[in-house]
């Protein structure tokens, strides 16, 4: 059965700089069980989306604009991300942060608490442990591998929440098919943490950030980089949101529709708290 409920919302933000256009922003409100926590997001040039949820669901569905501007979303029955066995997930494997998929269709899954890295071949496949690097046991219970993110060659970035003090870069992590490598980073600036990233059509790499401040709430920012020779340079800063306009975003989706125009899809996870909102927002990526 699908159910659909979606909620537009006009509320403006502050974009940094003119590279963006926002193209709509809807709140997702539905009597599903499980519906909740989404952490990562992938969607296809169909407006079709996969995504995951820090309770260890895939959540699949489909986004309808009008006029190019998003107006609503159908969502399907949830479904369990399965563990090296092909059993559902429990306990303290669940917390599915960072998603995925790579050029042949194989879906990747960063996870924190276990931090950890898994493979899947469709949705429905038992996952496959990736290596991991020796820095993924130092990091914090709750502040593990967050974004995780994959170019058209194959070239897979991973970078926890947290990099351990306000004065160090993010740790970027590279997998090269064999081991995981630590060759480049990225700043950290002001109170923002990594929540997500995504390689674009373009080639270079957009990182989603978010800060909280009590009692305001979330503010918003999204950075872009160029890959060359494996490393991140050349970082400029896209969006930054006025707080509480967007809530706690913690996806990204950068990718071209139908019409080849590059768009950037953003996803909130509402921790299932009744104070805070699922939240999709997309924008147009004007150079």
């Amino acid at each position: 059965m699908i159910r659909l409920l979606a909620l537009l919302l006009m509320l403006p933000v502050f974009s940094y700089a003119q590279t963006l256009t926002a193209v709509g922003r809807i709140v997702l409100k539905l009597d599903l069980e499980g519906f909740g926590g989404l952490s990562g997001i992938e969607v296809f040039p169909s407006g079709d989306f996969l995504a995951i949820t820090d309770q260890g669901k895939f959540i699949e569905g489909s986004i309808t604009r009008l006029d190019g501007e998003i107006r609503s979303a159908t969502i399907f029955p949830l479904s369990p991300i399965l563990d090296s066995k092909g059993n559902p997930l429990t306990g303290h494997h669940t917390n599915a942060e960072g998603l995925a998929i790579g050029p042949n269709g194989s879906i990747y899954i960063a996870f924190e608490g276990n931090h950890r890295i898994m493979q899947h071949a469709t949705r429905t496949a038992a996952g496959q442990f990736l290596p991991k690097h020796p820095d993924f046991r130092t990091l914090q219970s709750n502040s593990g591998l967050e974004a995780l993110a994959i170019n058209a060659d194959g070239i897979m970035l991973t970078i926890p929440e947290r990099s351990g003090k306000e004065t160090r870069p993010f740790p970027v992590y590279q997998f090269s098919g064999a081991e995981w490598s630590q060759t480049t980073s990225i700043p950290r600036d002001g109170q923002f943490l990594v929540t997500g990233a995504d390689f674009g059509p373009d080639g270079r790499f957009y990182v989603l950030e978010r800060a909280f401040k009590v009692p305001t709430g979330f503010s918003t920012r999204i950075r872009r980089f160029n890959f060359v020779n494996n490393t991140l340079t050349e970082g400029k800063t896209l969006l930054v949101t006025r707080t509480n306009r967007l809530d706690n975003m913690e996806g990204i989706s950068v990718w071209a529709d139908e019409s080849g125009q590059t768009r950037l899809t953003l996803v909130s996870d509402n921790n299932f708290n009744p104070l805070l909102r699922t939240v999709i927002a997309e924008y147009l990526v004007n150079d």
